[in-house]
């Protein structure tokens, strides 16, 4: 069965004490991937501003969800930052677009963020015009799993999550919602965004197809996709382009593969239709363009800053699912839930908390907790329930893989996913969506941080039993899927920084 591939690579894939994750053990630095993917031969369409181009609003939400935030430079290196955040900066998502495009252009286009261009990969003309827009990501496991092994098809998961995310938060932006569109396959998925084209990826990296997002303006509703029509003008459309190889040596990690078959996405049709319970909670207002340009990943936090009740219960208030970007974009109740470490918020109790995202799974949620929990309502209208009080600084630093940096916060989270009940209500292909749903957390979690003058970073490498057993959960009905942290950074003075790109740098 397919749901028992999904468990065996998920047990396959933990982190223990006595030993990690399958990986190369090193890294094989003349294989690197390049982190910028294009296709020789496409027509390329400028997204950048230009005297004799119109503004783009297309152009704007690229910018502020999959385009370059900055370059950093140590020495001879240099290297770009992303407005979405990736593991270990790898980035492994691509975004293609899909409908009415800049330039009279009507088509699908691969989107380049290196450039802030779109590259014309299929001409339909007419045929496409009527889909309005249509954003479809992907995923080149290679360029995680140079790095990180068997475990990188996780990492390309929540990645993708937050791209998701960031998506929705730019879309508000610019008078735009975006929401899944959970009936397409992921054998749509790669034949609206040409992957299913061989010759077209000869001797390249293939990319996973991961979901496909409608965009349309917020003072509408969401418009009809005749997805059998939108396919059928893809595949009478005109083709070009080649997509560029990103390393001259691999290595094949099979798992990966295994698992990627298992969790192919069929549509919806034939399986439990996903619902969205009702929601008391209101829209939080967007954030502004700035705030989602300057978003970060912390590399050490400084160990002795607070913070106090009132900027904790507004942080964590933001993961609360509720009718505005990003939670509308997707068509699921929340799987995820919040194991909190707490180490610095004036007026809160140093020790363990848990954020029930749900209402649905919290009974659940106590049964599955095999300790002696007293389980206290802290005050306020968050779901959020105390479960042990002490120090938890040294806990929090040993399920993180030992990283100090999840011990030199404000405090520091592990996602802890409604996994059994999750599977067998839609599916191994929900394994993604559950990754998927931790990057919109995390997503969320970064913004509130900087928002408040801080800053997060997530944590993919944890000891995953560890942080189980300090909940006292057993079995599968819940995992831990991607953890969190947030505090004050450290910077490096030791780097410069410079912008996105070079009409912005021209503007300074």
């Amino acid at each position: 069965m397919s749901i028992d591939a999904v468990i065996r690579y998920h047990d396959g894939t933990k982190h223990h004490f006595d030993r990690f994750a399958r990986s190369l053990g090193y890294l094989d630095w003349a294989s690197q991937p390049n982190p910028f993917r294009s296709f020789a031969g496409a027509r390329e369409i400028p997204l950048w501003p230009r005297p004799e181009a119109p503004h783009s609003d297309l152009g704007d939400l690229l910018r502020h969800s999959l385009g370059l935030s900055a370059w950093k430079r140590a020495g001879g290196s240099r290297w770009s930052l992303r407005v979405n955040p990736s593991s270990g900066n790898l980035h492994p998502t691509e975004a293609y677009v899909a409908g009415r495009l800049p330039a009279g252009a009507c088509g699908v286009c691969h989107y380049a963020p290196d450039r802030h261009a779109l590259e014309l990969r299929c001409a339909s003309d007419p045929g496409l015009e009527t889909a309005d827009v249509l954003i479809a990501l992907t995923s080149i496991h290679w360029r995680e799993a140079w790095k990180y092994g068997e475990r990188a098809f996780r990492y390309c998961q929540h990645d993708l999550g937050h791209a998701i995310a960031a998506i929705a938060f730019a879309a508000s932006l610019v008078g735009r919602r975006v929401q899944l569109l959970t009936d397409w396959s992921h054998a749509d998925v790669a034949a609206l965004t040409g992957l299913d084209r061989d010759d077209d990826f000869f001797e390249a990296e293939r990319e996973e197809p991961g979901c496909v997002m409608a965009v349309w303006p917020a003072d509408r509703d969401r418009p009809a996709i005749d997805r059998a029509a939108v396919l059928d003008a893809v595949r009478a459309g005109t083709w070009t382009g080649k997509a560029s190889r990103l390393s001259e040596d691999h290595v094949d990690w099979t798992f990966i593969d295994e698992i990627a078959t298992a969790t192919r996405w069929k549509g919806q049709e034939g399986t439990t239709s996903f619902h969205r319970a009702h929601t008391a909670h209101t829209a939080h207002p967007a954030h502004p363009a700035r705030l989602l340009l300057q978003r970060r990943s912390a590399l050490a936090l400084d160990g002795r800053s607070s913070i106090d009740a009132d900027q904790f219960y507004a942080m964590v208030a933001r993961t609360m699912p509720d009718l505005g970007a990003p939670w509308s974009a997707i068509a699921w109740d929340a799987r995820i839930h919040l194991a909190i470490l707490v180490h610095r918020v004036d007026g809160l109790a140093p020790g363990l908390y848990i954020l029930v995202r749900h209402s649905g799974a919290l009974e659940r949620l106590r049964a599955a907790c095999g300790r002696d929990f007293p389980w206290t309502r802290v005050a306020g209208s968050l779901p959020l329930f105390e479960l042990a009080r002490g120090d938890a600084r040294r806990i929090a630093d040993r399920v993180s893989c030992d990283q100090e940096i999840a011990a030199d916060g404000f405090f520091s989270l592990g996602m802890i996913a409604d996994f059994d009940r999750s599977l067998e209500e839609f599916g191994a292909g929900f394994y993604r969506q559950l990754f998927w749903e931790s990057g919109l957390v995390g997503q969320v979690l970064y913004l509130a941080a900087e928002a408040h003058g801080a800053r997060g970073t997530g944590i993919g490498c944890f000891y995953d039993d560890p942080v189980h057993d300090l909940l006292g959960l057993t079995g599968h009905a819940f995992q831990s899927l991607y953890h969190f942290t947030i505090g004050v950074p450290l910077e490096d003075r030791r780097l410069t920084t410079e912008p996105g790109y070079s009409w912005e740098r021209d503007r300074v």
